[in-house]
């Protein structure tokens, strides 16, 4: 099994920022990607950003030029600076994790608890 723990969430005004961050522990031979996704009241899980084990990235359009992933490899942590935050930003913000706990190429994908993530004046 493997467990992933957020971090970082909170309250901040519109234009401010915050860093997110997703530390993974448990059964893990290697990670293949890891991301955030985000989900608002009454609103689907969207994605927000992924990164892959090889360093590629993939953004939502409404984060582009705003938010940055990056990931710690040795720690098995993935972040997510969010800056430039806008009210239409908040929601719950969910860490997920591709991960093989054997050497092989079968993986499974795993998510945290979520962090609260609210803009607001």
């Amino acid at each position: 099994q493997v467990q992933l723990v957020e971090s970082g969430g909170g309250l901040v005004q519109p234009g401010g920022s915050l860093r997110l961050s997703c530390a993974a522990s448990g059964s893990i031979f290697s990670i293949v990607t890891m991301g955030w996704y985000r989900q608002a009241p009454g609103k689907q899980r969207e994605l927000v950003a992924t990164m892959t084990s090889g360093g590629t990235t993939d953004y939502a359009d409404s984060v582009k030029g705003r938010f940055t992933i990056s990931s710690d490899n040795a720690k098995n942590t993935v972040y997510l600076q969010m800056n430039s935050l806008k009210p239409e930003d908040t929601a719950f913000y969910y860490c997920n994790a591709a991960v093989r706990s054997t050497p092989s190429i079968k993986w499974s994908t795993y998510w945290g608890q979520g962090t609260q993530v609210t803009v607001s004046s």
